[in-house]
């Protein structure tokens, strides 16, 4: 890992941190400010509508600016965020805090991967996006439950000054090691939505949109499936869990060095293999150690499409690769809302917890649909234009 790789994840751990620790914290979070468990829960659910809306504005807002200088300013307003929630006084302060933060997330992890492609050959591009986003299933495997236990013993506010203190860490090692970068900055900053007119950069975003569904679908009830359907122990789901992480991380490493082999053919056998894992977990899920094994399949097969689908976007990007790199980190949270709806709906209407990889499954296949039929589209572009031009010539 080079230097400015190694600033970027730094970064993406502090906020992957941030974002999920919350739901470790929920109970701590109630009874100190004196609001309900799911009024607690909209501060998960207001910060995932801050990374949608708020990341593509706050890219907008600084697509003249130089790379480096945003990432900067960005973890200055990361770290504001943080302190904003360790002193916050009341929940409303707390809202607040969570999605002054929450508008950093999309645009840093957008604008950091474009500057990750560029510090590297062409043909690492997707593993250098992978190992950026390295950070990011680390804060699953380590920051979230580490963070979750210093809140639970020495008060919830711990945590956020700690996270804090890893976002000013994250901002100078951005300001030390990230190249100044020389950009294209022709165009207007209106000019950056054309990139809204390009069908395969939308057919992108609703793969990725699909991807976290399927994921979520699935892992947002993860812990009453061990429970109730394995049989693991309360005490024993986090280490089943950490298992699982080592899984989300080797797939994200494995699945940028598939992106820079090739993208879609592998894109496309990566959402074969989740939609197949998923349906061996709806029966595997019975049994402890069948579970756990095709748990860690699944986490690496599911992690592996992150750095492909951001090399995706990026590539059909043209002259904003800023904004739509930016507009797919919007569209993964709004599947890890959508995925975290479908399941629970599927329970509503009387699904059991063993049927919900079998949903997901169902998810993935659709994913795999809308891959398949983008790469149609890329192929058969070049045909028609070889076709106009030979009637042309004829």
């Amino acid at each position: 890992m080079n230097l400015p790789l190694l600033a970027l994840a730094i970064a993406a751990f502090g906020i992957g941190t941030t974002e999920f620790v919350i739901m470790g914290l929920l109970p701590e979070v109630a009874g100190d400010l004196g609001v309900s468990i799911p009024s607690a829960g909209m501060l998960v659910s207001a910060y995932a509508l801050g990374v949608a809306v708020g990341g593509p504005i706050l890219a907008v807002a600084t697509a003249r600016l130089p790379r480096k200088t945003t990432l900067a300013w960005l973890m200055a307003l990361f770290v504001l965020g943080n302190v904003g929630c360790a002193l916050a006084p009341d929940y409303g302060w707390l809202m607040v805090a969570r999605v002054l933060t929450s508008f950093c997330h999309a645009a840093f992890f957008g604008i950091g991967a474009v500057v990750a492609t560029s510090v590297v050959e062409p043909h690492k591009r997707a593993q250098a996006m992978s190992l950026m986003f390295a950070g990011l299933t680390l804060a699953n495997v380590l920051g979230v439950p580490l963070g979750t236990l210093l809140g639970q013993q020495a008060g919830w506010r711990s945590t956020f000054w700690v996270v804090a203190v890893i976002g000013v860490l994250a901002m100078l090692a951005v300001l030390r090691w990230v190249p100044a970068l020389r950009q294209n900055l022709s165009g207007s900053v209106l000019g950056e939505f054309r990139v809204l007119k390009v069908k395969q950069v939308w057919l992108a975003l609703g793969t990725s949109a699909l991807a976290s569904a399927a994921l979520f679908t699935v892992f947002t009830y993860i812990t009453p499936i061990l429970r109730d359907v394995t049989g693991v122990a309360p005490q024993n789901v986090s280490g089943v869990l950490l298992l699982c992480g080592v899984g989300l991380t080797i797939g994200n490493l494995v699945g940028g060095r598939l992106a820079d082999w090739k993208l879609m053919p592998s894109l496309m056998g990566i959402f074969a293999a989740v939609a197949t894992v998923l349906v061996v977990f709806s029966f595997t899920s019975a049994w402890l150690w069948p579970a756990v094994i095709t748990l860690m399949l699944w986490g690496m097969a599911s992690f592996a499409t992150g750095a492909p689908l951001q090399v995706r976007v990026v590539s059909q990007a043209g002259t904003a690769p800023g904004l739509a790199s930016t507009l797919n980190i919007g569209a993964f949270n709004l599947g890890n809302a959508a995925g975290a709806w479908l399941g629970g709906a599927a329970i509503d209407i009387g699904w059991s917890l063993q049927a919900l990889p079998l949903v997901a499954a169902g998810v993935a296949v659709l994913a795999l649909g809308v891959t398949a039929y983008s790469a149609w589209l890329e192929r058969r572009g070049p045909q028609l234009r070889g076709a106009v031009l030979g009637c042309e010539t004829g």
